[in-house]
């Protein structure tokens, strides 16, 4: 999952991102409501966080720019307004949920993650499985039949998005677009390593099994159950 934390408040946006990261979740932060924009505007997202009260254009404003766009990202709404009539406001414009600060991390993260699985509409519960590999987005257990599969914490993430994905090409680019925050190092290259990493966790154990991870030449790689045609 990749989400925008857009918030000028540096200590809590900072803190929501170091939170984030520690649940496996890919946060990117945006200090500024116009570059927030931008960033949400050109950028695949999740979820966007959002506060109201943002220097340049405000949270409301943010919201209304970004569904004229039909931009469907799902937003919570982060601020310190509690009236009932800022909350209406907020949904109005386009946001999706409302959290009030202060806040508890946990209940941050349960809304983060219910809006992630209502983007995903497909992700009815948290178990993706393709043939007999199994990932769990809440405990983040991988399986395959009944042997547990240790992952560092960017190959999860790798391996959920082309579960997400299933049977779709997606390009190094995208791939790095979406698990990797824009002010990592990355390059092309990385992406082989990873996809490497991957195969020799995924299928080199498992020679009867099925292959699931594809390259297509020239395109990128896709997740798909072999038996399939």
């Amino acid at each position: 999952m990749k989400v925008l934390i857009v918030e000028d408040d540096r200590r809590i946006a900072d803190s929501i991102k170091k939170g984030l990261k520690q649940e496996r979740i890919i946060a990117e932060v945006a200090y500024f409501g116009m570059e927030g924009l931008d960033l949400a505007s050109t950028e695949d997202y999740d979820v966007i966080i959002l506060d109201i009260l943002l220097p340049e254009i405000n949270g409301l404003e943010f919201s209304t720019k970004l569904r004229k766009q039909n931009i469907t990202t799902p937003i919570l709404m982060l601020t310190a307004l509690s009236q009932t009539n800022d909350k209406v406001t907020g949904l109005n414009q386009g946001a999706d949920d409302y959290l009030t600060k202060p806040f508890d991390f946990d209940e941050l993260l349960a809304r983060v993650r219910a809006l992630g699985r209502r983007s995903h509409t497909a992700l009815s519960n948290p178990i993706l499985k393709i043939n007999d590999l199994k990932l769990n987005t809440y405990t983040y257990q991988v399986q395959r039949g009944d042997h547990d599969i240790r992952l560092s914490q960017k190959e999860f993430a790798l391996l959920e998005y082309l579960m997400l994905h299933e049977n779709q090409v997606l390009s190094k680019e995208k791939i790095m677009d979406n698990i990797w925050s824009f002010d990592e190092d990355v390059l092309p290259n990385t992406i082989e390593v990873y996809i490497k990493n991957l195969r020799q966790k995924l299928e080199r154990p498992f020679p009867q099994k099925p292959k699931l991870i594809h390259t297509v030449r020239g395109f990128g790689y896709k997740i798909k159950d072999s038996r399939e045609v």
